[in-house]
């Protein structure tokens, strides 16, 4: 029926940028599928979303595992069609001080969190969206995929993988009428990444130093992003990662900080 919302999944969607997003789509009339490792969080999510007027189930639990990406499908498909996937987790965290510092078994759950889930669940559900004839896949990836980040090769590399795995499903899906793209945040104020850690140390005031657009971006601004990309407006894109970034890819450069403990990408003042 065309009256019936849209089905969108979205994962990791309580908090940050997936909670941005999930409250986003379901003030816009979808039935978010809410998929969130953390239950509190989820179930507050939840309440503000039914509070405004919106529709939202969840599903707990971590996405990398089977039994996680059963139930979020069974959830979605439980309405008959999905419309909408938001593979939204990922992290850089565990992290190492160097790649030869780092072990295997931070390689695998990197691997979990910023790669393998983007396969698990858009397998699962691809095939409904390809059958229904129509559907929008958004990844999210990072501007560290495009840029050396000399910390976290590792999750660069697999973020690169997100992006590369956009491109060519977009390209294979496409003729299905299912678009693929991704977007590619930096400097998010959110709870993994909140302002006071992402400047520290550095005076407050100087961000037009090394962001373009003077300022950290707020989980919505990314959220809008993400929506554009669902939605019929861009009904002829397909197979892009976007970033947004307030402009650090178009400017940026990893440096060695100024008192050789590190590498920086933000300028010291003289």
């Amino acid at each position: 029926m065309a009256d019936d919302p849209r089905i969108s999944v979205v994962t990791g969607g309580a908090l940050g940028i997936g909670g941005a997003v999930s409250r986003r789509l379901a003030a816009a009339g979808d039935l978010v599928v809410l998929n969130d490792i953390d239950a509190d969080a989820a179930e507050r999510a939840r309440r503000d979303i039914e509070s405004a007027g919106g529709r939202c189930v969840t599903v707990i639990g971590d996405i990398a595992e089977d039994g996680t990406v059963a139930r979020v499908t069974a959830a979605a498909l439980e309405h008959g069609r999905v419309d909408v996937l938001v593979n939204n987790v990922g992290d850089f965290r565990p992290a190492a001080p160097s790649f030869q510092d780092s072990t295997p078994d931070q390689w695998q759950r990197l691997y979990e969190l910023n790669l393998l889930h983007v396969f698990k669940l858009t397998h699962a559900l691809l095939p409904a969206m390809i059958e229904q004839g129509s559907g929008s896949i958004v990844n999210n990836s990072t501007v560290e995929a495009f840029r050396g980040i000399p910390q976290h090769p590792v999750y660069s590399a697999f973020n690169a993988g997100v992006s590369a795995f956009t491109r060519s499903l977009a390209v294979a899906a496409g003729w299905h009428g299912v678009r693929v793209n991704a977007i590619a945040p930096d400097l998010a104020n959110t709870e993994q990444t909140p302002v006071a850690w992402m400047r520290r140390g550095y005076d407050e005031g100087l961000e037009h130093t090394w962001v373009p657009l003077a300022r950290f971006g707020e989980p919505d601004d990314y959220a809008a992003v993400v929506a554009f990309l669902a939605s019929d407006d861009a009904r002829f894109v397909t197979g892009h990662t976007i970033p947004v970034d307030g402009g650090t890819l178009a400017a940026s450069g990893w440096f060695v900080r100024a008192d050789d403990q590190g590498w920086t990408n933000r300028p010291h003042r003289a």
